[in-house]
């Protein structure tokens, strides 16, 4: 399933899969060391490390391995962060991941809470997922929250799960089965 071409109108929010034309908008987003910071990545600092993520996600978006969109307000041009689904497997569970990431000045404003719903729903509907779960660095309080306040229950903590930026980091596991 190649979903290179999946968009999503989330409310007040377009979302539509990253393509290289987002690779400035990205630069500065994952440039922010306090966007990044329970990421799996560093600060980017050059413009070939945010077209290197945007290659990485057409082509989990072309195998139907995941999805990862732009957002951008409806009429708008400028990219304020990424989300989707960093894994989709079909086979063995029909469960996606879901993440997220959002510029530091649209932080507290709504915006995850407005498009999540849409995630959750095109996860169960369109692409017939069964489970969604999210992976959260410890540490990272107001993604919990937001994912809690969308049905999702922490179902455990795995500890020393990741390692990035030189070091171990704890991660919880959170999930949603479908209604």
């Amino acid at each position: 399933m190649n979903l290179t071409r999946q968009t999503l109108q989330a409310g007040a929010y377009s979302l539509r899969p990253l393509a290289r034309g987002d690779a400035r908008d990205l630069l500065a987003l994952f440039g922010d060391p306090a966007v990044v910071q329970f990421m799996d990545i560093e600060p980017l600092t050059a413009i070939d490390q945010a077209r290197d993520i945007i290659d990485w996600a057409r082509e989990l978006a072309e195998r139907g391995d995941g999805l990862r969109w732009s957002i951008r307000r409806a009429g708008e041009g400028r990219l304020i962060g990424t989300c989707g689904f960093n894994t989709i497997e079909l086979e063995r569970g029909r469960r996606g991941e879901v993440a997220y990431d959002l510029a530091q000045a649209e932080w507290g404003r709504g915006v995850m809470s407005e498009i999540l719903p849409h995630v959750i729903a095109y996860g169960f509907g369109a692409l017939g997922l069964h489970r969604l779960e999210a992976m959260v660095t410890v540490g990272n309080g107001r993604s919990c929250a937001l994912l809690e306040r969308h049905g999702f229950q922490r179902e455990g903590l795995l500890r020393d799960h990741a390692w990035w930026k030189g070091r171990y980091w704890d991660q919880l596991i959170y999930g949603r089965v479908a209604d």
